[in-house]
């Protein structure tokens, strides 16, 4: 039996890539030294495009695939999917929450520990041996008993609400409407000026739309204080990078725990010049377990969807 034609964004650990091209007939894209002749040679034929987040798949891609049956995301996010050019095909779109929410929430805890503590500074201060010839490191902020606010309260924004909880910080958070699964005490603030406003440590868990771009803009940025911390597990596109930078030049904001960028890998300068910042590499779903499943998951529903069974995780 012909097996179906798969065309692939980007690359997968080997652990996915193996059984993908055992299943499927896989056209690498970014190998293709031509890609326009790559596409007009495969493109016709291709039934499926398994791609990452941010790589996502844009309406020229979508048009080129006259057979085009079902896109399957490794990842959370589908902004980088044309997801009207692929209803309009009657495309179907997969994702793969769940089973990343609960490392990418350790991680963003991970990140606002590290930048209220000044960790990544403190151990340089060890390895550069000024503990020795200067003293003490300089006194840090405090994260347990002050006030969490959580942009965005879906999957994730949940789990990291837990986590910091546990720290016993009071909790609020902007969503589109309230929460009726959310705990107990923790407060709804519809805006996210006044969500900032009220709190020492904002964390950016919401998805990344038209609607959201820049939603944590100067006046965000502004309401948060000298003394607040921002953290993004979110998109870059979320945050408008350019009054954060201003305002952390200025000593207008007391930090920020950044895992997306504008422009990643290549990110902006500035920030590399800044101390009050924790800076990583987009790696919130960055463990061997997760990852693995997120693989299974992006399998699991290409299958699925070529046996004619219900997909496991279908973007609404």
């Amino acid at each position: 039996m012909t097996r179906p034609e798969i065309l692939q964004i980007g690359p997968y650990p080997e652990w996915d890539q193996q059984p993908l091209d055992r299943m499927f007939t896989m056209h690498r894209l970014f190998e293709a030294e031509d890609r326009v002749a790559f596409l007009a040679r495969h493109a016709p034929n291709v039934r499926g495009i398994a791609t990452r987040g941010e790589l996502g798949a844009d309406a020229a891609l979508i048009a080129a695939c006259p057979r085009l049956e079902i896109i399957s995301v490794y990842g959370v996010g589908t902004d980088a999917v044309d997801l009207g050019a692929a209803r309009a095909r009657g495309v179907r779109v997969t994702n793969t929450p769940d089973v990343l929410t609960e490392d990418v929430a350790d991680l963003g805890v991970g990140m606002a520990l590290a930048l209220a503590r000044g960790m990544i500074g403190a151990e340089a201060w060890v390895r550069d041996g000024s503990w020795q010839t200067r003293g003490g490191y300089p006194l840090q902020r405090r994260l347990w008993g002050k006030r969490a606010g959580i942009l965005g309260l879906g999957r994730i924004g949940m789990a990291v609400g837990r986590r910091l909880a546990g720290f016993g910080m009071s909790i609020a958070y902007s969503s589109r409407a309230p929460k009726a699964d959310a705990p107990e005490g923790w407060d709804f603030v519809a805006d996210p000026v006044a969500l900032a406003q009220g709190c020492d440590l904002l964390v950016m868990a919401l998805a990344a739309t038209l609607q959201t771009r820049h939603i944590v803009d100067a006046r965000v940025i502004e309401a948060l204080g000298p003394d607040g911390m921002l953290v993004n597990i979110s998109r870059a596109a979320n945050l408008d990078e350019e009054a954060l930078l201003d305002a952390l030049e200025a000593g207008r904001i007391a930090g920020a725990a950044l895992d997306v960028f504008e422009g990643e890998p290549a990110l902006n300068p500035r920030f590399l010049a800044l101390k009050n910042v924790v800076l990583q590499p987009h790696h919130a779903s960055g463990t061997h377990e997760t990852r693995r499943a997120m693989g299974q998951l992006l399998r699991d529903n290409l299958e699925a969807h070529f046996a004619g069974r219900p997909l496991l995780s279908e973007v609404s």
